[in-house]
């Protein structure tokens, strides 16, 4: 039924392939298949633009669409032995375009380009588009409220309320009260809430674009999660070029994702074709965990760095101190926060604040004083160890200064002004009087200039 040029074709599909056989090899199947069952082939194709996603976050976008358009265009428009075909996902792949050809001008023949916006569909022919707020198919994406029989049979009954909360919430067209599939089959198999549907894909697309967006998105985030509303234009045509700059396409985005539900929508007026103003909220109780787990991921490396700062603290390690304030001050303090004014007051109220703000988490082992009298003036920050005995926290006295150039030279002067103002005024005085061992005593200078800081102790 073959010939060895058909077998040699088809022992090529494996791993490294090159680029053309691969773009070929659908075509080729459907082929092989329509010949030997004697009728053309359906072809399903599920989130053909999930490679897509990946190849938008880790860099090779432009790579892959040539690719994909390429391989739509061999098994969907040049393929005689399609019948039809389905695709699902939720974004359309526009690329930029540069069309060259030739004109005749009064001096002559001349090239000249343009460039177009082009789709990785638009070869093909046919298309009908149905997406989340099309009415075509409402009830074919999930689980309807009959999912509450299966509650019964499974002896669930009295987890209707928690299974609505956690997987209910999903809308499509004028359709509401769809249940997650996948969620809810995993909750009758365990018996247990969790984020199964959130869990089975990395998410990297949405978590890139909320983590690097403006503060707006961040802001409105905040709304989200607290389990209220957004008003935003939805475009249904997500277009991946526009994410980096439309704050609206990453909501559609969302949406379109199942990550976000329509709770009202503005009604569509005459025949216009701009995007409609949709109120939105988290779809259910297990997409604000996942948003919720997903936040947390974002900080568990500064929260693990911030450790690392108060050990060092603790331990009187001044370089390892350095080595995180001026990281931290450089990559994310501004000018306009630390001041750039010598002398100024708010550069050492900023600091002042933001090391406290480091030390919130050893009120266990401390307790935490600021601007209080001591000796023989006020102290910026007292650390006094709730346990006296235990040499393995000491007392701490930190006093910030920024450099004045009217009376120091350096950021060097600067910090033995500091830790030469915590000797004069007698700042040990209260942690003494209430048990610490003077020798179990830390002082610790801070001298700012600009972003610049300088660490220093005795």
């Amino acid at each position: 039924m073959y010939n060895e040029n058909e077998k040699l074709q088809y022992k090529s599909i494996r791993v490294g392939m090159d680029d053309e056989t691969a773009q070929e090899a659908l075509n080729n199947l459907s082929n092989y298949l329509s010949r030997y069952y004697g009728k053309k082939v359906i072809i399903l194709l599920d989130e053909y633009d999930t490679p897509m996603q990946e190849a938008y976050v880790n860099g090779y976008w432009e790579k892959l669409v040539g690719f994909t358009r390429s391989l739509f265009n061999a098994t969907f428009k040049t393929n005689p032995y399609l019948e039809r075909a389905i695709m699902t996902g939720i974004t359309t792949a526009e690329y930029s375009a540069v069309r060259k050809f030739a004109m005749q001008t009064s001096n002559g023949s001349a090239k000249a380009e343009t460039m177009s916006k082009e789709s990785i569909f638009s070869d093909l022919n046919n298309l009908e588009i149905v997406t989340t707020l099309s009415t075509k198919y409402e009830t074919s994406f999930g689980f309807t409220e009959e999912v509450f029989n299966a509650l019964d049979e499974q002896g669930l009954p009295d987890e209707k309320s928690d299974v609505k909360k956690w997987y209910d919430g999903f809308i499509f067209g004028k359709q509401k009260d769809i249940y997650n599939p996948w969620s809810i089959i995993n909750f009758l198999d365990k018996k247990e809430y969790n984020t199964y549907w959130a869990d089975s894909s990395s998410n990297g697309l949405i978590n890139n674009l909320v983590k690097k967006g403006s503060p707006c998105i961040k802001m409105m985030m905040e709304t989200l999660l607290k389990e209220e509303t957004i008003d935003v234009q939805i475009n249904e045509q997500i277009v991946f070029s526009e994410l980096d700059y439309s704050e609206d396409a990453v909501w559609s985005l969302m949406l379109a994702s199942g990550y976000l539900k329509v709770v009202a929508a503005e009604p569509l007026v005459g025949n216009r074709r701009k995007a409609r103003k949709y109120t939105l909220a988290l779809t259910n109780l297990e997409i604000r965990f996942m948003f919720e787990d997903m936040i947390l991921r974002w900080f568990s490396h500064a929260k693990m760095e911030t450790n690392e700062f108060i050990r060092a603290l603790i331990n009187g390690d001044i370089e390892s101190m350095n080595a995180y304030m001026n990281k931290v001050t450089l990559k994310t303090i501004s000018y306009f926060d630390t001041g750039n004014i010598p002398s100024d007051e708010e550069p050492e109220r900023f600091f002042h604040g933001f090391v406290l703000g480091l030390m919130v988490d050893q009120t266990e082992n401390y307790i935490i004083n600021s601007n209080r009298e001591s000796g023989f003036g006020r102290y910026d920050i007292m650390l006094e160890p709730i346990e006296k005995t235990n040499d393995k926290y000491p007392g701490i006295v930190i006093e910030f200064k920024v450099i004045n150039p009217r009376k120091e030279n350096s950021l060097e002067e600067t910090v033995e002004a500091a830790l030469k103002q915590i000797d004069e005024k007698n700042y040990d005085a209260e942690l003494i009087k209430r048990g610490v061992k003077e020798e179990n005593i830390q002082h610790y200078g801070f001298a700012f200039r600009g972003k610049e800081v300088l660490i220093d102790g005795r």
